[in-house]
């Protein structure tokens, strides 16, 4: 027997569940008149109202209980020292030590790894304000105006996402680019526009060898060529960030043009650390450590919060509850900002591939549903195509609204209303409508869930603190689940496969089941080679 379900928490947890099933969140405010001030948090200028949720005090206290008696403690602790957490890769995870803005060291293997960190944040300093100031050249002597980071995963979705949240802290010549999909479409649609003289290719990839990025970083340099008639020196126009030094300056990279970073980094926490290089020519270096500092300041309430206290608990308990025991498969993420229409397809990742797991630490199959699917886009978009599930299907649906408060002034009456809609249906889902007169059809029975997130503003210092806020939450669930949020095996088996595939497409297919055997013939008569 699981010794997490056979628990007595748990057990109570599953009891709670049934007594509570009747009631109505409505009826909560009804019954305690102080629930929005005991069930909300500030940290900083980010703001979390968590009372529009399922959950009376006493599934509060027990959902305390349950993380109080789980292994958090302990694996925050390994985690913020350095000890080997990512079992099955026998790594630390150390992304936090990325932002430590502390004096205090960070040891691995007996060694301080803090001075190797502010070395790389110097380089990326040096680097960043070279490209900015436009005393980096291209091989013509012209001024970068374009910067193409080619990368996959993690190497894209975080450094895309900040860079598209924090527009307005772009430098005002630079345009960015981001390459991802293997689809040669993409690259062509990119580089279109493109003048080879100017522009600086970043190739974000840990090991160098990922095949989707390999791939478009050679269509780029062919392009570059191509452009420069045959120019081949493409040490002021290409960049890389990996953990293979090798492999980079085989590629034609120069040494002294390689950040490097560390394998106990994982790709989806990867944006603190060079991966991040778009980002700080992007917005500039000093934004870039108020991003890390934000972050820090989430990681410092992380650890000293208590845990009724402490928003990412919160968030991950509640998640816990609905997940576990209210039998929620989804979760959704609507940012009412358009500065935040990549976050859901950050955030998927980072939780998918974190938690998306059916076996604990020790290898043994979980009898208790993990990762939940996150999904999710701008809040008024989402009115108009998926709101009508939320408000009245039958799926049940725990909900994350997020927005910043401070308007444009240029667009004020356009944040007005989109801060006004997010907070109409917030009570929508709360309260729904079955007012006397309307017809089945057209009654919303309510009673559906939402946490909402406030940011004073979009800044980088309150972006680095939500994101972190994310990665813990993330975490304090993989604890209680008693999995590893570190590795992603499920991903590395399609990477293998998709290389055996390509390679012996080809030759002979017998080892494959009938159904690829015909796909792979079917794809080899369009290719001749």
């Amino acid at each position: 027997m699981n010794l997490l379900t056979s628990s007595v928490t748990w057990k109570k947890l599953e009891q709670l569940a049934q007594e509570t099933q009747e009631d109505r969140i409505s009826d909560y405010f009804k019954q305690d008149a102080k629930r929005f001030d005991k069930m909300s948090v500030r940290l900083g200028e980010l703001f979390l109202d968590f009372s529009k949720n399922k959950i009376n005090d006493d599934v509060f206290k027990a959902l305390i209980d349950l993380v109080e008696h789980s292994s958090l403690r302990q694996r925050r602790a390994q985690m913020f020292s350095g000890d080997i957490i990512n079992v099955t890769e026998k790594r630390p995870v150390l992304h936090t030590a990325l932002r430590n803005r502390g004096d205090e060291p960070v040891i691995v293997d007996g060694v301080d790894v803090m001075p190797e960190i502010r070395a790389s944040l110097n380089k990326l300093k040096v680097f960043s304000e070279q490209v900015r100031n436009g005393d980096w050249k291209g091989y013509k002597g012209n001024r970068i105006t374009d910067v193409v980071n080619i990368g996959i995963g993690g190497s894209d979705l975080g450094p895309n996402m900040v860079v598209r949240a924090l527009l307005q802290f772009r430098h005002p010549d630079i345009k960015f680019h981001f390459i991802s999909n293997v689809d040669g479409q993409h690259i062509k649609k990119t580089l279109k526009n493109l003048d080879a003289k100017s522009t600086l290719f970043v190739v974000s990839t840990k090991t160098f060898s990922t095949q989707e990025t390999l791939l478009n970083a050679k269509t780029a340099r062919r392009w570059f060529r191509e452009q420069t008639g045959g120019h081949e020196d493409i040490s002021q126009h290409f960049v890389a960030v990996s953990t293979n030094q090798a492999a980079a300056m085989e590629f034609g990279i120069a040494q002294e043009n390689i950040f490097e970073f560390w394998a106990w980094v994982g790709g989806r926490y990867s944006l603190w650390s060079p991966i991040g290089l778009p980002i700080a020519l992007s917005i500039g270096y000093d934004n870039f450590i108020d991003m890390l500092e934000g972050a820090y300041e989430m990681d410092r309430h992380f650890v000293d919060a208590p845990m009724d206290q402490n928003m990412p608990v919160i968030m991950a308990l509640i998640g816990i509850w609905y997940i576990n025991f209210l039998g929620a498969e989804t979760q959704a993420v609507i940012p009412y900002d358009q500065a935040l229409h990549q976050l859901p397809a950050f955030l998927q990742q980072l939780d998918m591939e974190s938690n998306g797991k059916s076996v604990d630490i020790n290898g043994d199959p979980v009898n208790y549903a993990t990762g939940p699917i996150v999904w999710g886009q701008t809040g008024s978009n989402g009115q108009h195509a998926f709101f009508q599930l939320l408000h009245q299907g039958t799926r049940f649906v725990p909900i994350d609204f997020i927005a910043s408060l401070e308007a444009d002034e240029q667009t004020e009456e356009h944040h007005f209303a989109l801060l006004t809609n997010m907070l109409a249906q917030a009570n929508a889902f709360m309260n729904g409508d079955d007012s006397d007169g309307l017809l089945e059809y057209q009654s919303c029975q309510g009673n559906r869930p939402s946490n909402v997130l406030l940011m004073d503003r979009i800044s980088p210092r309150n972006l680095g603190a939500l994101i972190a806020l994310y990665e813990h939450k993330v975490f304090v669930q993989g604890s209680i689940w008693n999995i590893n949020s570190f590795d992603q095996w499920g991903v590395q088996l399609g990477k293998r496969l998709a290389n055996e595939i390509s390679q012996q497409i080809g030759e002979s297919t017998q080892g494959y089941d009938q159904s690829t055997q015909g796909l792979m013939a079917l794809v080899r008569k369009h290719f001749k080679s």
